[in-house]
């Protein structure tokens, strides 16, 4: 069963994929994290992530709980993997995920073990360019590894950081233009974008568009956003899906 599902996923990104929309889970409890993915879903959200904050809190639980509730959604598992490559990507992807993510700062004997866990095991492989001194350099050194697609990263840290200092907060969406060019698979754009920039991910060649925070989550305390976050989503994802046409 696993097999023919990603069988079926990487012959959609075969055939130039078209816009999905993720969202990122980034909460710390699974009760609210399977409340979200309901609303997301009946939104029209596509994928689902479990965020790093809920491996965190939850571990392989958290995994188990959306598969069991969402038994036919692609789950990506934001581990953020450094080192025990194989091992991770087994374990995630035994608990139901269908995506599993590495880091490029990873060494990369790491993220071969990780691709290599992900085809014995029937997971595709995100690799994340976080912190790498030039971003498109990072995606193409990810795909020549083997990765299935690219997590166009800026953090959490970094851009709060940064701002705090009085200066310019950086986006994905400076480089992201140069990114999609590096590769040739696909590529989602991660890091405090705003909605208007999340929908035009797809006009960079960025298929994968992914909400988190702050747009579906309260950036300060991981907990999901106030306000009618259900229709926000439906009008989010009834713009991405339409550009499909």
């Amino acid at each position: 069963m696993r097999a023919l599902f990603t069988a079926a996923i990487r012959s959609y990104n075969d055939l130039s994929m078209k816009p999905i929309v993720q969202i990122s889970l980034d909460l710390t409890n699974i009760a609210e994290a399977l409340e979200t993915a309901e609303m997301a879903l009946r939104a029209g959200v596509d994928w689902l992530e479990a965020g790093t904050p809920l491996l965190l809190a939850e571990g392989l639980r958290g995994v188990k709980a959306l598969r069991e509730r969402f038994p036919d959604t692609p789950i990506v598992a934001d581990l953020k993997t450094m080192d025990g490559g194989y091992l991770e990507a087994e374990m995630m992807a035994k608990a139901g995920a269908t995506q599993v993510v590495v880091m490029a700062r990873a060494h990369e004997e790491t993220i071969k073990c990780v691709v290599q866990a992900g085809k014995d095991f029937g997971a595709e492989v995100m690799g994340d360019n976080l912190a790498c001194p030039n971003m498109a350099d990072g995606a193409k050194w990810l795909e020549n590894l083997g990765c299935d697609y690219i997590v166009h990263h800026i953090g959490y840290d970094e851009r709060r950081g940064i701002a705090a200092r009085g200066e310019r907060m950086p986006s994905p969406m400076d480089d992201l233009k140069a990114v999609v060019d590096a590769v040739s698979i696909p590529v989602q754009a991660v890091g405090g974008l705003t909605i208007e920039q999340a929908v035009q991910c797809p006009e960079y060649g960025a298929p994968l568009v992914v909400l988190g925070a702050p747009l579906t989550i309260d950036a300060d305390s991981f907990k999901t956003a106030d306000g009618d976050l259900e229709s926000s989503l439906r009008l989010i994802c009834d713009k991405v899906h339409a550009d499909q046409a």
